[in-house]
């Protein structure tokens, strides 16, 4: 089973069946309320920029992963409500594969998801490189190494449309951060195979004017018209547009079709249409709360002389507002309530699909040790450069999963006694960090909580509590609180406050407070992560110590 484990890592075929949980249940978010009605959001979680198609019975959602591995998380639904992890469509490495340092923010931006002729398609723009496609016959994989569609620098939200006539076309984006260029939206045509552009991009909407920072199409075709659903108005503050013509190249009328309006949710935008097999419609986006991300709702749709309307539209203006509940899709059957996994015993020899490297994975960085029920972390070393674990690639990490939760996790250290500087522990991490952490030094093992401010522009850890330890052997805890405060206007004005707290256990009964509490900033283009790590210094260059992972368990109390 290890070589099984090695040829996914090295192969770029992934088996995530293994240990796909569909009967998991959070105990922290759910969104079906058990009574034929669903809350929003119906994913709690950092799934930005999702996309959703239907496949006979069955829906599938991904979103942007940008630098983290295994990348494109395929999410899987019967009911668009209840959600459970069915695959990844990059399981081990993105190119160039020979780049393992962390790539904040970069690669995988805004992706579609696709089904045509009996295969699956996920298109999308790395803002440095171009266009990529990656496609497989089944969902859990394998799927094929990323096809280089175009090169080009600042092409990003890329979405393919197969047409009658058997022509494809592709609509996409610009990122002005690259292509000294934003708030337009163009078309291209690619070949038969879907595999190359034969056309050079053609610009068809202009929303300068009216639609600043206009990004995201989402590429439909529906009586005769092409739809193009794109938000506008930037990620925190915007609204979802769409646009149609009767030719692929327009011209394109618009219609802002979903705003904030009298809801809480702001930036409601940027997703994807889908029906039922009763013939509802229905349109899932995202809302940018700050510390945890980019959290997946689900609307309710219906087309009115030819335009969607999504959300609740109250006044009868064909512009919807955001929904925080309503009743379940008829999709013609009931279905078992389930969540994405979070909590994890290491019980198999594959790691689950929750959890996520900062690079392309290296595959000496771990052991799954399914005979004895726990992931084996192996110390790697740092870069010479290192100047905190913004820098580390082997960062093990999931999305937060809900507003207020409790992380905690069972290790044991081993540290190479001659040695001294290895690290390890329990990290809240984004752009600044907090951590609980064990190191091996001069005077035997210290357990420190640590913080490391503007850590994306070189900061570096501050020490606020240490303690020493006689056992190898420690629970540790981080508890995520969300105040239901916003941020100052200055600073945003959306962004809910979320503080964290670390402590720690020698019994995992009575856990002890260490340090002070810290308030969680998101990622770079994504929201805060929590998990654990391992690593040494970079003037070890043999062998090291490694952490054992008992568990790691998220819950309410």
């Amino acid at each position: 089973m290890k070589q099984l484990l090695l040829s996914i890592l090295l192969g770029g075929c992934a088996l995530p069946a293994l240990h796909a949980q569909d009967n998991y249940v959070s105990e922290v978010w759910v969104a079906d309320q058990g009574d034929g009605t669903y809350k929003n959001p119906v994913l709690y979680a950092d799934y930005s920029d999702p996309d959703v198609i239907r496949v006979g019975e069955d829906y599938y959602l991904t979103s942007s992963s940008f630098g983290c591995l295994p990348g494109l998380q395929v999410l899987h639904s019967k009911d668009l409500v209840n959600w459970s992890f069915a695959g990844v469509a990059v399981p081990h490495a993105l190119p160039p594969v020979t780049d393992t340092a962390p790539q904040h923010g970069n690669r995988v931006w805004a992706p579609c998801i696709r089904h045509h002729n009996g295969e699956f398609y996920i298109f999308w723009g790395d803002p440095d490189q171009g266009i990529f496609m990656v496609k497989a016959k089944d969902v859990k994989g394998p799927w094929c190494e990323p096809v280089l569609v175009k090169a080009a620098k600042g092409i990003i939200d890329t979405t393919p449309l197969w047409d009658e006539d058997g022509r494809v076309y592709l609509a996409h984006a610009y990122a002005g951060s690259r292509a000294g260029l934003k708030s337009v939206i163009a078309v291209c045509e690619l070949s038969a195979d879907a595999t190359r552009t034969i056309g050079p991009s053609r610009i068809v909407f202009d929303g300068h004017e009216a639609h600043e920072t206009c990004e995201g199409p989402k590429f439909y075709k529906r009586n005769g018209y092409y739809y193009m659903f794109f938000p506008a108005g930037g990620v925190p503050t915007g609204w979802q547009v769409v646009a149609r013509s009767k030719n692929v190249y327009g011209p394109y009328e618009w219609r802002t079709v979903m705003a904030q309006g009298d809801s809480p949710v702001n930036g409601p935008h940027q997703g994807g249409w889908v029906d039922t097999p009763t013939g509802e419609d229905w349109f899932m986006h995202f809302q940018d709360v700050g510390a945890a991300g980019r959290l997946v709702h689900l609307q309710p749709m219906k087309w009115v002389d030819g335009w969607p309307v999504i959300g609740e539209d109250k006044d009868g203006d064909g512009c919807g507002d955001p929904v925080l509940t309503w009743k379940k899709p008829d999709v013609g059957k009931t279905y078992p309530i389930c969540t994405p996994q979070e909590s994890d015993e290491f019980n198999t020899n594959i790691l689950g699909l929750q959890w996520q490297w900062n690079a392309n994975i290296n595959d000496k960085w771990h052991f799954c040790d399914e005979e004895h029920g726990c992931l084996r972390l192996y110390s790697y070393p740092v870069t010479e450069n290192y100047k905190s674990l913004w820098d580390v690639p082997n960062m093990l990490l999931q999305k937060f999963p809900a507003p207020s939760f409790k992380a905690t996790m069972k290790l044991k250290f081993a540290p190479i006694a001659k040695y001294k500087g290895e690290r390890t522990g329990l990290v809240v991490m984004g752009m600044d960090y907090a951590g609980i952490i064990l190191e091996n030094t001069e005077s035997g093992l210290v357990l420190s909580q640590v913080e490391c401010k503007k850590a994306d522009r070189g900061g570096t850890e501050t020490v606020n509590a240490s303690v020493p330890l006689k056992e190898n052997e420690i629970y540790l805890r981080a508890e995520i609180i969300s105040t239901g405060e916003k941020i100052s206007k200055s600073e945003g004005g959306h962004d809910l406050v979320v503080m964290c707290q670390m402590s720690y256990s020698t019994n995992g009964k009575k856990f002890q407070k260490l340090g002070k509490p810290f308030q969680v900033k998101e990622g770079k283009w994504i929201g805060a992560k929590v998990g654990t790590f391992c690593t040494r210094p970079a003037i070890v260059t043999n062998d090291g110590g490694w952490a054992d992972i008992d568990w790691f368990h998220i819950t309410k109390e």
